[in-house]
């Protein structure tokens, strides 16, 4: 074959081809976008949601870059998941009105899609979209019923985490719903401190409860790993055998610790009965083998959160205020056997001083801590047995007056909703830890995630009994639908996303069953205050009861 025919035979096969292929319609529309969209006056951007929505009477407004023509409409391109949809053209010529149909489903995510392409006149030169969630349904969603027989429910429901849900071998309580053979020693004894409050609420009988101590007594004492005294942050059920809660954390968790060792101090006082004399014993023994001076790390004027055999120090996490672990510092002090010195609490822990705040937020005076107060389990975890009425020391003149102002401005930041958060209200309200939407997170006013979890506003019920008590019965009986659950209250939930969490946790469980009942009884603030050591302790660090 020739070279001249080769290039004639490629040139007519091009041709052909050419002519074959069907020719591409420019279109002669003018490009346009859309400027804005907003929902019942709430604007809202590309990608964006639009939340809080009622399940009626519902407008989206569109305003594109160029007059539209409402007879060249596609209706295919402007798509709500929740139905069809009346759209008008507005008379400014550039504005569409889209009213969604009724009634929605409470509490529901829907999507909006206006797709690209040629309709109304216009050649949109990209998709638009949005979600939009629904609020609250109005209506109850179980029978009302008194207020003191709500909250034994809640405490009774919340309770059966800790006694149904218990590891069946070591008697202690699981991290979280699902989580096989880890258990959590802080979450343990935030159930144990729990078990008080259902012998007194007739949920179990005082037998069934001291035989669930000896339990979790002999499984701590016998067979759980302890470093210098000092107990893991998860452990195995099972085997008693540390879990790492991270790679190098694979120790001793001294503010874990503390949490436990104030549930067992707190049992140790309750169960006193002549028949009981060997739950106190056990739980002494436990108690005075924790090695607290240890963990200032060879005589610094600070305590340390974490050891581990072959990691060492490596965490080198210092336990300072504010936050949770004012109970560790009290503890130590405690101690009959392993105490620290008063320097190491002034110097370490209220940092000579560094933990005082004094500023006012929603014009509420905050004596410590960060600002705007911080997650609300600061006001809790320390506080399920440390009483705080008429407790007062050198670094702060009423502890009371510090946690009341805590839960307080937690309370007033919801109700203001500066981040315009779907279904914050004055009765929707508490940014503590808790799971979030694809994680884990501790909400607070500087770190709002849009989050809200029960327990915050629960466990604050001595702080704020009235605005609690309407979180309470927001939560049970207008969503008690999706929130209620076997164990109580689910986690958190997320309006903005329509989300509710499915998950329980130990150390979110235990502060609503503890301090609901500090609220009605003091049940648990006295019997942990009994305690010997403990008032020496206080005693040792300055601290004075004016109650």
């Amino acid at each position: 074959m020739s070279k001249l025919f080769s290039v004639l035979l490629c040139t007519g096969l091009l041709l052909i081809s050419c002519g074959e292929r069907p020719q591409e319609e420019i279109s002669t529309l003018p490009g346009a976008m859309i400027l804005s969209a907003s929902v019942n006056g709430q604007r809202v951007s590309n990608g964006g949601t639009a939340g809080d929505l009622p399940m009626q009477g519902n407008t989206v407004l569109l305003e594109f870059s160029r007059p539209i023509d409402i007879s060249a409409l596609d209706r295919d391109r402007i798509r709500f998941s929740g139905g069809a949809v009346e759209i008008s053209a507005l008379q400014d010529g550039v504005s569409l009105s889209v009213s969604l149909p009724e009634p929605l489903k409470p509490l529901t995510q829907y999507q909006f899609r206006v797709i690209e392409g040629e309709q109304l006149g216009i050649r949109l030169i990209n998709t638009f979209h949005f979600n939009l969630s629904t609020g609250i349904s109005d209506s109850d969603k179980f029978p009302r019923i008194s207020t003191d027989e709500l909250l034994t429910k809640v405490q009774q429901q919340t309770f059966k985490y800790f006694w149904d849900y218990a590891h069946p071998v070591s008697g202690l309580s699981r991290e979280r719903l699902g989580s096989g053979n880890t258990v959590t020693t802080g979450g343990s004894g935030f159930g144990i401190m729990a078990l008080p409050v259902a012998v007194e609420r007739g949920f179990v009988t005082r037998a069934e409860a001291a035989a669930r101590m000896r339990k979790i007594i002999g499984f701590l004492s016998g067979k759980a790993d302890r470093f210098h005294g000092v107990f893991p942050h998860w452990l195995n059920g099972e085997t008693g055998k540390v879990i790492p809660f991270s790679s190098n954390d694979n120790g001793g968790d001294l503010v874990e610790t503390a949490f436990l060792i104030q549930g067992l101090l707190t049992a140790a006082q309750y169960f006193d009965a002549a028949d009981e004399e060997d739950i106190p014993s056990g739980i002494d023994a436990i108690w005075r083998a924790v090695e607290w001076d240890w963990f200032t790390r060879e005589g610094q004027d600070v305590l340390y959160w974490h050891w581990s055999p072959d990691k060492g120090w490596t965490m080198n996490m210092t336990v300072s205020g504010w936050n949770e672990g004012l109970i560790v510092y009290v503890l130590a002090a405690s101690s009959p056997t392993h105490a620290i010195a008063k320097a190491v609490y002034d110097k370490g822990w209220a940092r000579s001083g560094g933990i005082r705040s004094g500023k006012k937020f929603y014009d509420i005076t905050l004596p410590l801590g960060p600002d705007l107060g911080g997650p609300l389990f600061f006001a809790h975890y320390s506080f399920l047995g440390l009483d705080p009425r008429g407790l007062k020391d050198a670094w702060c003149a009423s502890y009371w007056d510090q946690n009341v102002a805590h839960a307080r401005i937690n309370h007033a930041y919801c109700a203001a909703n500066p981040g315009k958060h779907a279904g914050y209200s004055d009765a929707c309200w508490g940014l503590t830890a808790s799971d979030i939407p694809n994680g884990y997170a501790a909400s607070s006013p500087t770190n709002d995630k849009g989050v809200i979890a029960p327990t915050a506003a629960l466990a604050s019920f001595p702080y704020t009994p009235e605005e609690s008590l309407r979180a309470l019965e927001h939560f049970y009986y207008l969503l008690g639908d999706k929130l209620w659950g076997e164990y109580g209250f689910y986690d958190a939930f997320c309006l903005d996303k329509s989300w509710f969490a499915s998950s329980y946790i130990a150390i979110d469980q235990g502060p609503v069953v503890v301090m609901i009942e500090n609220y009605r009884t003091g049940l648990l603030w006295d019997f942990f205050m009994r305690h010997p050591d403990v008032n020496a302790g206080l005693s040792a660090l300055g601290f004075q009861r004016t109650r």
